[in-house]
């Protein structure tokens, strides 16, 4: 196993998380100038302005910020595990089934928001990745 093979999750979910991007602010500033939301009151990100903006927008700049929390545990590991040369087949695949997991919540948080739904994804996507941190300190 290479490490390039390795860190091919690492560099899926990165891809993923960078067109969240991409919809957050392809959503996010139609909806603002709809809404006739001046930039420059829009400074502080837990202001009265996003009150205006539909659940829809918000719901992908909260996947965004999802993508900036959990995941970043998932890199570091990732990166130690590589850098350590503990590479297994089963870290391969919790890796796949991780970002898999992930992309899913995503696709569930920016479309029906279905909560109960978007939480066993994501518990079930922690599982997976405290699975593969125990099996490599075993």
């Amino acid at each position: 196993m290479t490490s390039t093979t390795f860190l091919a999750p690492v560099l899926a979910l990165i891809i993923w998380t960078l067109l969240i991007w991409v919809l957050m602010y392809a959503r996010r500033i139609p909806a603002m100038q709809r809404a006739k939301i001046d930039p420059e009151t829009a400074k502080s990100p837990d202001g009265k302005w996003k009150d205006e903006l539909p659940l829809s927008v918000q719901a992908s700049a909260h996947n965004y910020n999802h993508l900036m929390e959990q995941p970043t545990i998932f890199y570091a590991f990732m990166f130690y595990v590589v850098l350590t040369t503990q590479m297994s087949a089963p870290i391969l695949y919790g890796a796949w089934a991780y970002v898999a997991l992930r992309v899913l919540h995503s696709f569930i948080q920016v479309s029906s928001g279905k909560v109960m739904l978007r939480f066993a994804v994501f518990s079930l996507s922690t599982v997976v990745l405290i699975s593969m941190v125990f099996i490599t300190v075993l």
